[in-house]
């Protein structure tokens, strides 16, 4: 990186921008104005405008599955409508978001109790792919806030030995599963 950073002087200024309160600097990755520019190619290539275009049009991009992807939806906190079907999806996001935080609000302050009674002292998520990684990130990126005598575990390997171990020290009356 020094090296990268004698030979552009002025690389931090060409590889980082600010918005809505952010910083994206991208000049400490291992990446030159070629690869840039490659990057910039393929996206064009790939025609990533009109795929991003499809996602916030609620076109049904996930080939795999045949429907759209919402994801989008679950991030918009505007006014703006999100169409599936010429249907606005946002009032039953808002619905379902309205739930999960007043579910996960009394599972944290000890209202919403276990099978025995006994509050919540872990959560154990369970997922594949996104249904990891974004808990998972969000998780790792907020632990600093986390309240004592509360942990998040996440299993998302298919080999039982991960569940198991991760299962082991739990107790399967104060354990709340996500999968």
């Amino acid at each position: 990186m020094r090296e990268m950073f004698a030979a552009e002087p002025q690389r931090y200024e060409r590889m980082s921008l600010q918005a809505c309160g952010m910083l994206l600097d991208y000049s400490k990755n291992r990446a030159s104005s070629e690869t840039m520019a490659l990057l910039l190619a393929l996206a064009e290539r790939a025609e990533l405008k009109k795929w991003i275009g499809g996602m916030f049009g609620g076109e049904r991009i996930n080939n795999t599955e045949g429907r759209a992807v919402l994801h989008v939806a679950l991030r918009n906190r505007s006014s703006q409508p999100i169409l599936l079907d010429g249907v606005d999806v946002m009032p039953a996001v808002r619905t379902v978001l309205a739930r999960m935080e007043k579910f996960s609000g009394a599972v944290r302050g000890g209202s919403w109790l276990g099978f025995t009674g006994r509050r919540i002292t872990d959560v154990v998520n369970i997922g594949i792919g996104g249904s990891n990684l974004g808990p998972l990130m969000v998780a790792e990126a907020l632990k600093h806030y986390q309240q004592p005598g509360f942990s998040v575990h996440f299993v998302s390997n298919v080999d039982p030995t991960h569940l198991v171990e991760t299962l082991q020290p739990l107790n399967p009356e104060t354990t709340l599963f996500i999968v």
